[in-house]
């Protein structure tokens, strides 16, 4: 039965992100209903409880965000630039911290958490996800670097390439206050040296050298045997990521954000090459196999119990969070940047949660004393739910118009199709 299942799931997983290219409907939001389905019908089937299995929980959403990290940095053609990236500085520089400062006071004053909660809440729903916002991120690296993505696109996926690690200090920060009290004396020294600063540098420096070291491996060693861009070998993929994290972990660094400067990195070292496609479509089937797995077993334990004792404030709570907190937080990050009115909509509306999330919240409830640990699980649980139904709805229909926008703008203004990706609209 679980062969059949698993064989049936595969299947599934290669054929319906082209089925429902343009349905207004996401692969992630089937699984998460088959898995609901299962869990309440099929008897007997193991608790898929997430703090039962926490350590488990731990490692597979661990290893799919870094995976899908990487398949974010491989797609991006635009070289990193102070220009070039001025949207996704502005939405890590004024977006999330603005998004963390009103989450945080929800979970403090609206859900009466405790000061540790109420921070480890607002990170764990800090980051953006390159999990489950394909449909609203870059396809696949270009092997014509001047063919640039669109700007919601482009944005999104950095936006979400980064702040994955970003979230982590936050998520330091909330195991400190409960473990020492709110009381910054007891952490705040040691969280800003360690915490911010080393881990950030450390976890950058180690991406940079490992995905300069690779990039020379794959386009230029001296050997056409070493020459591993000559050979296709796809699978290649998991060795940067799983080198760029490790290394940065072992020195504790931030390894997330070591997998997407490693990505980046290797991505520059030679950017006309048809290599970085079959590097990032083998990164992109191991993500989709992971996240079908994922998103399966969090449909089977919100109908198992992870959502028991849900309250109408906490859903209120959430749809605050999604509907107001993420748009209007976006909207002021990027009002004065280079994106057109409705670009700055979709990007600001598309702050997709997902993956990132449970894997923040599992390691920070390990490694703290958190005395609201099932008001955490229930609001991200209601809130991961809520972004895949909300935005899974909307991305198809919400693009497949950004888009047709752009063309007509372009035809009008210059009778060439082609241009439309690159202009704000």
């Amino acid at each position: 039965m679980l062969y059949t299942g698993a064989g049936l799931a595969t299947l599934a997983a290669a054929l319906l992100p082209r089925l429902l290219d343009r349905a207004p409907i996401s692969m992630p939001m089937l699984f998460l209903g088959a898995g609901a389905l299962t869990f309440s019908v099929v008897e007997p089937l193991p608790d898929p409880d997430p703090v039962q299995h926490s350590s488990v929980l731990l490692h597979v959403t661990e290893i799919c965000v870094i995976i899908s990290l990487m398949g974010a940095g491989l797609a991006l053609n635009r070289a990193v630039s102070l220009r070039g990236w001025a949207s996704t500085w502005r939405l890590l520089a004024i977006t999330m911290p603005l998004s963390i400062l009103a989450v945080g006071l929800l979970g403090w004053g609206a859900l009466g958490l405790g000061v540790g909660a109420s921070v480890l809440l607002a990170a764990a729903l800090a980051p953006t996800d390159p999990v489950l916002a394909s449909e609203v991120q870059v396809a696949e690296p270009a092997e014509n670097p001047e063919s640039d993505e669109d700007e919601a696109r482009f944005a999104l996926t950095s936006e979400a390439g980064l702040n994955d690690g970003l979230a982590f200090p936050f998520t330091y920060a909330a195991i400190a206050i409960s473990v020492a009290g709110a009381a910054p004396s007891g952490w705040l020294a040691h969280w800003l040296a360690v915490d911010v600063a080393w881990r950030l540098v450390s976890g950058v420096a180690v991406g940079l050298v490992i995905g300069w070291a690779l990039g020379k491996l794959f386009f230029s060693a001296p050997s056409k045997k070493l020459r591993l861009a000559e050979h296709a070998e796809g699978f290649v993929a998991l060795a940067a990521t799983f080198l760029a994290y490790g290394i940065a972990e072992l020195i504790e660094g931030y390894g997330f954000i070591a997998v997407f400067v490693c990505a980046c990195a290797v991505r520059a070292s030679e950017r006309h090459h048809g290599y970085h496609q079959v590097l990032h479509r083998y990164v992109e089937q191991a993500e989709r196999m992971l996240t079908v797995l994922i998103v399966f077993l969090l449909g089977g334990a919100a109908a198992t119990g992870l959502l028991e004792g849900v309250r109408w404030h906490e859903i209120l709570v959430v749809g605050v969070i999604l509907l107001l907190v993420r748009p209007l937080t976006g909207w002021i990050g990027l009002v004065a940047g280079r994106t057109g009115p409705r670009e700055r909509a979709v990007i600001a509306f598309f702050g997709v949660r997902g993956v990132g999330s449970l894997f923040y919240v599992t390691y920070a409830l390990q490694e703290g004393q958190f005395s609201d640990q099932a008001t955490v699980w229930r609001i991200v649980g209601l809130v991961i739910i809520g972004s895949i139904l909300l935005h899974g709805l909307s991305a198809s229909p919400v693009m497949w118009l950004l888009d047709r926008k752009r063309r007509r703008k372009a035809r009008a203004r210059h009778g060439d199709a082609d241009e439309a990706p690159h202009m704000p609209v």
